[in-house]
């Protein structure tokens, strides 16, 4: 089987360069938290912050030490195990997104607790990417790590201003010409994901500050309509992506650890998230709602296992495992949801919801 395997892995190398189709999966991911932004009003989005902070934490907490301990009963080594562990700490934002009708996303309460929950835990990621960055760089200079996370109030009140008398203005002058107003959108996302990532935090978290920032103006909803199709395309190719850099040779070999995980974090997580979300006096059936929408691992799992592998604190094999197991818990995950919650693409017509 391993022969038969080294075979077929150079025989399905279509696509040379696997950096460009990362790339462009990333514009998705970038397209996605901006239009996201764009529905959410700033003073509900704090609210709902406030109330999800603490279940984000533990949450986190949890899965990471299970991770960690599962991982180093494997034969990891401890500082594998450790990476391991905070790569499975956090949930897809777009499997999250992507399967939530509209309507709930935007006007209802399990909405705004996905959103919080998600945002929270992108935070996090945001974090570890820092620390690792930092590690690898031998720095132990906690202002690298401390000051990217303080210059994001600062990236805000930039761009509610920016929006106020630069943004609007333009469009107001030029709203009969929809070409212009959908490049100007494209040109406002990407010039603040852009200007984020240089500060040190993270292009998705940019962009989402930048739908944030129009979401008050009335030009918000027409501009969430003129992206969409936009955003659906690339994210086609951020699918892609992953599963073009699994590696087929040193799968089987994983294969079966990551599937004991993948099963791990796929009963564990709905469990955990349902008791926290008790606890913080959330209805019984938004706490499985939740729950099981929140049952993957994240897309940030994949850049956690590259940036350690790039730094050395993971061997070829441990960042493979951690590849197998995301991908396992995004399929699982997202038929678990499809067949059992409404959604926009469920098979059932009494399921699907727009």
């Amino acid at each position: 089987p391993q022969h038969r395997v080294s075979l077929l892995a150079p025989a399905l190398e279509i696509v040379s360069d696997l950096d460009v189709v990362a790339d462009a999966g990333h514009i998705g991911i970038i397209f996605l938290l901006f239009l996201l932004g764009l529905d959410m009003q700033p003073r509900a989005l704090l609210s709902s912050l406030k109330n999800a902070s603490l279940v984000a934490l533990i949450s986190s907490g949890v899965f990471g030490a299970a991770s960690m301990l599962f991982s180093y009963t494997l034969g990891f080594a401890v500082i594998e195990s450790v990476v391991i562990g905070a790569a499975m700490m956090f949930s897809s934002t777009i499997i999250g997104i992507k399967l939530l009708p509209t309507t709930v996303l935007h006007h209802k309460h399990l909405g705004e607790m996905l959103i919080a929950l998600l945002l929270l835990q992108d935070l996090l990621a945001i974090v570890v990417l820092i620390v690792l960055q930092s590690a690898a760089q031998d720095t132990r200079e906690w202002q690298a790590m401390v000051q990217p996370l303080l210059l994001l109030p600062l990236l805000a009140g930039a761009c509610g201003a920016a929006v106020r008398w630069l943004l609007l203005p333009l469009i107001a002058r030029f709203d009969r010409y929809h070409e212009y107003i959908f490049l100007l959108s494209i040109g406002w996302c990407l010039g603040v994901a852009e200007g984020a990532a240089t500060l040190g935090l993270s292009a998705e978290i940019g962009a989402f500050i930048a739908g944030v920032s129009v979401a008050t103006s009335p030009i918000a909803q027409y501009i969430a309509l003129s992206l969409k199709p936009l955003r659906d395309f690339f994210l086609v190719i951020f699918f892609f992506s992953i599963g073009a850099q699994i590696d087929l040779e040193m799968l089987p070999s994983v294969l079966l650890p990551a599937a004991g995980l993948a099963l791990l974090l796929l009963a564990g997580k709905p469990i955990v998230y349902h008791a926290l979300l008790r606890g913080v006096s959330e209805r019984n059936d938004l706490s499985w709602n939740l729950g099981f929408r929140l049952g993957q691992a994240s897309e940030f799992a994949l850049l956690i296992a590259m940036v350690a592998v790039s730094g050395g604190f993971l061997g070829h094999a441990a960042s493979t495992f951690i590849q197998a197991t995301t991908i396992i818990t995004l399929l699982v995950s997202s038929y678990i949801v499809v067949l059992n919650f409404p959604t926009p693409i469920a098979i059932s017509d009494r399921l699907r919801r727009d």
